[in-house]
């Protein structure tokens, strides 16, 4: 298998907004996130990929990009900005830019231009339409609630935003827009960023004709994914961006691709097709949502987790590359979601850390992960700021009349504000986040989950951490190794391996809070250590475990 820097890096995300703010005005920035560059060190990351710092109105906390040439005021100056960078590059670490190109802010110049005028240089930048029999264009809803398409008076028709009204979609099948955009990544590059987050970009070719979806009796719009998502020029679009841009430069992709299946991955990461280096697919994020999407509660069942990640380890497996994740700026927090923070938080913070750092593929790492940081409950929608949050509350209880206290239940159990929370620094005030007023309100645990605590404390999850990305460094079998799972069956165990040449690594990990006896397969395995575990007390290797609630437990040894 080839060799390559960023198969073999652990990256590390900044949602820059909730990471640490230098100024007291409330809002993480720049120069906060150069303060807290050594710990980042310490913790051992090789990349730290950021959030869109880019100038914005905000509708999206910066997804809504109005100037892609300027750093957002709350964040800090441009200067700032390569200040970041040169600090980055001189601790030996990179740094990945979010790009945000499915769409841009209804303030940006171009869709200022193009909705004033049919005749607008910058109209077919965007993609619009006229209503259909008083109404609508088609029946697409937006991913925050309502109807994808904006009435727009100066040209008496409609515009598409699969997100935001704020988000007017961009229209890739214009050649000049496409060339515009590649301008702005090599202006990026030439900076000297290592590389791009590729925001929802198999959004970015629609199926000609923009057909209306089918859609359930009692629903006003359909999704419109199909239309959308893996679209019929995505492969082209990506092929002639890696052409004209990223080929001429040794950077990281990832892109992030809502509705990817394996089949469709192995085409995007195929290093030979010249597209990109990985997904982020979200498959084993849906796998706790009932039929009714994302707000619709379900208990993760262990054994389609154990489906869907071993279809995404053996799926790309020699041909392409998988990202690692379990927390993200849009995800709530992994130790409250298929951990127990009540009542193993560390146990349970350090399992889901080794099983998914002892996969095969890149793991990214979300700001406060490496802590345990849990989620929020607030007492009241008044102290939530994502707007999709807001907009399904409003939908739910003020339209629909449902019941306030079960819409809440699914908002502390999915809502984004859960990973928008400050990073919990110290027991000090606002968790050392901010002097002044916190734009959104600190996790009140923070004088028990905090860094300086757990930097302090040799067992805590921070170490823990730094323990996994030290051995990945160490160990090519982990980077490298064949992925194979063992006890398929078994309802509280996933349990895997990893090989490479003559050596083997046994991972087991606990998703419950009982203690079981597993009886081991046949595993061609001598000469066995116990490489990492997040309990004191460890067994040899045997043919029946004894495995501890949350327990984590890695044996290393030779293959027979």
């Amino acid at each position: 298998m080839e060799h390559n820097w960023w198969k073999e890096s652990v990256v590390y995300q900044i949602y820059p907004r909730s990471f640490n703010d230098s100024n007291g005005d409330g809002i993480g920035d720049i120069p906060g996130i150069i303060q807290k560059l050594d710990y980042l060190n310490y913790l051992g990351v090789d990349v730290i990929w950021l959030s869109p710092v880019y100038q914005s109105p905000n509708d999206d906390n910066g997804y809504d990009i109005s100037h892609y040439d300027q750093i957002m005021e709350d964040f800090g100056t441009m200067e700032d900005w390569q200040n970041l960078l040169e600090e980055v590059h001189k601790r030996d670490m990179k740094l990945i830019m979010d790009l945000v190109v499915n769409h841009t802010s209804d303030e940006h110049e171009w869709f200022q231009d193009a909705k004033k005028s049919k005749d607008s240089k910058y109209r077919e930048y965007y993609i619009w339409r006229s209503g259909k029999n008083g109404k609508e264009p088609n029946n697409w809803g937006a991913t925050f609630g309502g109807s994808a398409w904006k009435y727009n008076e100066e040209t008496d028709d409609y515009y598409l935003h699969l997100f935001s009204p704020k988000q007017p979609d961009l229209n890739w099948e214009n050649e000049e827009l496409r060339e515009d955009i590649y301008a702005m990544m090599r202006k990026w590059l030439d900076r000297g960023i290592d590389g791009f987050r590729m925001d929802v970009i198999n959004f970015i070719s629609k199926t000609p004709g923009l057909p209306d979806a089918p859609k359930k009796e009692n629903e006003v719009y359909g999704s419109g994914g199909q239309f959308f998502m893996n679209g019929p020029r995505i492969h082209e679009f990506l092929q002639e961006m890696n052409q004209k841009v990223l080929k001429d430069y040794d950077v990281m992709t990832v892109g992030e691709m809502p509705g990817v299946g394996v089949e469709e991955a192995k085409k995007y990461t195929d290093l030979s097709r010249n597209e990109l280096q990985m997904v982020f697919q979200f498959e084993h994020m849906d796998l706790d949502s009932g039929s009714g999407g994302k707000w619709d509660l379900k208990t993760l069942d262990l054994k389609d987790l154990k489906e869907s990640i071993s279809r995404w380890q053996t799926g790309l497996h020699e041909i392409g590359w998988n990202s690692l994740y379990l927390n993200n700026h849009d995800q709530p927090r992994v130790v409250s979601r298929f951990g127990d923070h009540d009542n193993y938080h560390d146990k349970s913070a350090k399992m889901l850390g080794t099983f998914l750092h002892m996969l095969q593929g890149t793991p990214f790492i979300y700001q406060g992960e490496e802590l345990g940081m849990t989620n929020i409950e607030f007492d009241s929608i008044e102290d939530y700021r994502d707007i999709e949050t807001i907009n399904f509350y409003n939908e739910q209880v003020h339209e629909k009349g449902r019941d306030k206290n079960e819409v809440m239940k699914s908002i502390y159990t999915k809502g984004r504000d859960n990973a928008r929370t400050p990073v919990q620094w110290d027991d000090s005030p606002n968790a050392g986040f901010t002097t002044g007023e916190p734009w959104i309100k600190v996790n009140e645990n923070y004088k028990k989950i905090n860094a300086e605590k757990a930097l302090r404390e040799d067992q805590s999850i921070f170490h823990y951490y730094r323990q996994l990305i030290r051995l990945r460094k160490e160990h090519s079998v982990i980077v490298y190794g064949d992925y194979e799972l063992i006890l398929p069956e078994h309802e509280k165990v996933f349990a895997y391996t990893r090989s490479l040449n003559d050596e083997m690594l046994l991972v087991l990990t606990n998703f419950s809070d009982d203690t079981v006896k597993i009886n081991v397969p046949d595993i061609k395995m001598t000469n066995s250590e116990v490489l990492i575990g997040n309990y004191e007390d460890q067994e040899d290797f045997q043919s029946q475990l004894t495995i501890q609630p949350y327990e984590a437990r890695v044996y290393k040894g030779k293959c027979i």
